[in-house]
């Protein structure tokens, strides 16, 4: 874990996101206070309406703020036009969500390839999948790979662009514990490695006990933020 001194790769300051459908308003997130530190690995937990998934989207620039501030380094990404949050996205996050996403008439090889072909500085796709254990399954297509499988294809994609943040929503949600463990083991490893400021959100308390830091979410607000004195092995986790 990094001292508390040290520079926040990102700084919230009174976030707030309203959708609105007609009449009615949505308020997803009420003035969060929030920094996320270089190479840190984050669980934020929270009930499904919580707000977590709108404060990942808006991390990753998929989403822009009602109010407040949300400062990447020295940018104000609430400030940032469509543009802008296109090259923020591709240059410096790598995303995992729950469903894989990789393109079926693809190998494991080719679906991260596209990822590298617009990087600035990327891995090689090869590279990338001996990371997350899958060196001998380069040139399986989706159809041929297990759920965990896929889900570590999808991993290797996110980080083969090198990128400062690792952003996972849901990453094991759709998986069995065993697989899951897996695809955990894989996440940390990136972490600890490449030093990446990894968040993960999910509704799975288990997986909190392997992080740096923990941050609760109950509607809209951070209800709770604690640092765990010890880690856990993804494989000491049970659910």
């Amino acid at each position: 874990m990094p001292p508390p001194t040290s520079e926040p790769v990102f700084r919230i300051r009174r976030l707030t996101r309203v959708f609105r459908m007609g009449e009615v308003e949505i308020h997803a997130l009420r003035g969060v206070d929030l920094d996320l530190y270089q190479g840190e690995f984050v669980v934020m937990l929270g009930a499904s309406g919580s707000g977590k998934s709108t404060l990942l989207n808006i991390l990753g620039g998929l989403d822009k703020a009602t109010a407040g501030e949300v400062w990447f380094r020295d940018r104000d990404l609430a400030l940032a036009s469509e543009a802008e949050l296109t090259q923020f996205r591709r240059r410096h996050v790598g995303f995992v969500f729950q469903f894989y996403n990789l393109i079926p008439s693809l190998t494991a090889r080719e679906n991260v390839a596209i990822v590298t072909e617009i990087a600035d500085d990327p891995m090689r796709p090869d590279e990338a999948l001996a990371m997350v254990g899958l060196e001998e399954r380069l040139d399986h297509f989706p159809a041929q790979m297990s759920g965990g499988e896929q889900q570590r294809v999808a991993i290797a994609r996110a980080i083969a662009k090198n990128p400062e943040v690792l952003l996972c929503d849901e990453p094991t949600g759709a998986l069995d514990s065993a697989t899951g463990v897996r695809v955990l083991e894989a996440l940390l490893d990136v972490n600890q490695r490449l030093g990446t400021t990894t968040a993960v959100i999910t509704h799975n308390a288990a997986i909190a006990d392997m992080a740096d830091r923990v941050i609760r979410l109950s509607d809209g607000r951070i209800a709770d933020v604690h640092r765990n004195a010890t880690k856990a092995s993804p494989r000491d986790l049970h659910w």
